[in-house]
């Protein structure tokens, strides 16, 4: 069986893709709330999310965040990732019930590591709904396989 994923040294900066799509469920913010056991109103509570100028209730910011790391790791272009190292991540607008989100995703930095089966790869994300609006914003740092030791 051939291994499709892209290795590190098929990786270069400036190489982007987009991801598909998945549209946030109530039963995503309730599932949320009770793993990570954030109940604030504002992702619980209509009345509450209206009383601030919101249409209704808002996902959780960590929810769009796991939420990108899915479409990334479902994205038809798909990299030899051995482990996450690292997030700097921006929460720049809500995202409401109902909104269907996808990332774009563009390699920002690559950098060979000390180790000659691997380097690091920095993605550059935006999580954007249906109307085109950003909703979250940053960079993930991952360790990537090489296909031959260097």
């Amino acid at each position: 069986m051939t291994d499709r994923r892209l290795h590190f040294e098929e990786i270069e900066v400036g190489m982007s893709w987009e991801t598909g799509g998945i549209q946030v469920t109530e039963g995503h913010i309730l599932a949320f709330a009770g793993l990570s056991g954030d109940f604030y109103d504002i992702h619980m509570d209509d009345k509450y999310a209206r009383s601030l100028g919101y249409p209704g209730r808002i996902a959780h910011g960590l929810l769009g965040l796991a939420m990108a790391d899915g479409l990334k790791n479902r994205a038809q272009t798909q990299l030899a990732a051995i482990v996450s190292l690292g997030w700097r991540w921006r929460f720049t607008g809500p995202i409401f019930v109902g909104d269907r989100i996808q990332a774009s995703i563009r390699v920002t930095a690559c950098r060979p590591t000390r180790h000659a089966d691997r380097g690091l790869v920095t993605l550059g994300f935006a999580l954007q709904t249906q109307r085109g609006d950003t909703v979250q914003e940053g960079e993930n740092d991952m360790m990537i396989h090489r296909r031959a030791a260097a």
